[in-house]
């Protein structure tokens, strides 16, 4: 892997997680925290595509990114279907 593309995949990984960190500290309740969930929920899901195809280079091969994405995608799905259900209002 390249110096560059790994710098920029380091640099995408920060800006998400500081975008996680901003979401994890906003003070909301009701419906407003399950949408909050969601969000942190799907960041959690892009940082892990980018961990997934930069750093592990699964780029290139299509069948093991998307069997990936299909599990970690269905996973972050059912937690936050656990989650909102379980949130009282």
């Amino acid at each position: 892997m390249h110096a560059k593309a790994l710098i920029e995949a380091w640099a995408v990984l920060v800006g998400l997680s500081a975008a996680t960190t901003v979401l994890s500290m906003m003070e909301v309740s009701g419906r407003g925290g399950i949408i909050i969930a969601g969000f942190v929920l799907l960041l959690a899901g892009i940082k892990a595509r980018v961990i997934l195809s930069r750093y592990l280079q699964l780029r290139n091969s299509r069948f093991w990114l998307r069997s990936f994405d299909m599990a970690i995608g269905s996973f972050l799905l059912l937690s936050f279907a656990v989650f909102a259900f379980a949130t009282e209002y």
